[in-house]
């Protein structure tokens, strides 16, 4: 016999545990402390800033770790991007450069470091191109005394890149001028590089510009890791994974102008010619790469296109963007 409604308001409801919140440790330093004691590297990047034509406006300590910060004000012609950061879109630098007129103000400041006598700055490269183009003759930064930071500062940005070739291209550009500056192994600088593949497929956009590397991103993603070897070693066996990787390419580059020849088309035909091939989806154990790669440039110069139906690409869906150019 069902309970009435008398009985059903008598089932003691269960109480909400309270939700513990966690107490957040307090770190770093008051207001009033971030002039007191500057790191004497500040001050004497501040004093450097003034030789090369700059004007410090204050050096002081960080609020999160106490490090040391010039807040200055440098020639635009002395500062430049770092060497390794992805190309400039021009379309985003003419949108900055309308904001910044509307405001009337650069309020935004880059991050730099001293190299030289000249400024790199790591992150800031759209901004100082739109100052160039409204003609500015200075801009602010943020200037910090130590160079490698740059390397730390860039490797965030790359999670900004726009798509797979900028972020790849970034990360090779990293890895060629930490070879310059660095010693240790690839594997000491993961975190900077972020994810292997981006390695190698920078490798291979340089060689390649127009490379679709989106079709292959997922398959160098399983089968390559980061290296255990000298940076120049490492940079090495980075140019010959790409070419290894271009010679794939190739191989279903040819598979897909077979399939245009007979009157099938789409946005995806690499993408559905790698999808055929990609025998990895079915091992549990990723092979090594340069045997993997054989493998699969194999299998791509054997496809065969006679039995291919437009309706069989059509089916696949679009497992990747379409190709990049």
């Amino acid at each position: 016999m069902p309970p009435s409604s008398k009985d059903a308001k008598q089932v003691p409801k269960k109480r909400k545990s309270p939700v513990r919140r966690r107490k957040t440790r307090v770190r770093g330093l008051p207001p009033a402390q971030l002039l007191e004691d500057v790191p004497a590297e500040a001050q004497a990047l501040a004093e450097a800033i003034r030789t090369d034509g700059g004007s410090p406006l204050v050096a002081y300590r960080d609020p999160l770790g106490g490090h040391g910060v010039v807040l200055a004000a440098l020639p635009l012609d002395k500062v430049q991007p770092t060497p390794y950061q992805r190309d400039l879109s021009e379309p985003h630098v003419r949108r900055l450069a309308s904001a910044m007129t509307r405001v009337d103000r650069f309020l935004d400041p880059l991050i730099a470091v001293r190299h030289d006598g000249q400024y790199w700055t790591p992150n800031g490269n759209h901004r100082l191109a739109a100052a160039r183009f409204l003609g500015a003759q200075s801009v602010v930064a943020l200037v910090l005394p130590e160079p490698e930071l740059a390397f730390q500062i860039l490797a965030l940005n790359t999670e900004k890149a726009h798509n797979l070739k900028e972020r790849s291209l970034e990360v090779i550009r990293m890895l060629r001028g930490l070879v310059e500056v660095r010693k240790g192994t690839e594997l000491d600088v993961a975190p900077l590089l972020e994810e292997p593949a981006f390695v190698t497929l920078g490798a291979a956009y340089e060689k390649r510009p127009r490379l679709s590397g989106g079709a292959y991103q997922s398959i160098v993603k399983r089968i390559d890791g980061f290296l255990d070897e000298s940076l120049t070693e490492a940079l090495a066996i980075r140019e010959e994974r790409a070419d290894a990787v271009l010679k794939l390419d190739d191989a279903v580059s040819a598979v897909v102008e077979r399939l245009k020849s007979r009157g099938l088309t789409s946005p995806y035909l690499k993408a559905f010619v790698v999808a055929r091939i990609n025998y990895l989806r079915f091992v549990k154990t990723a092979p090594e790469f340069d045997a993997a790669l054989e493998k699969l440039t194999r299998a791509a110069e054997r496809f065969s296109v006679d039995k291919v139906r437009q309706q069989d690409i059509r089916a696949s869906g679009p497992p990747e963007a379409p190709e990049e150019g």
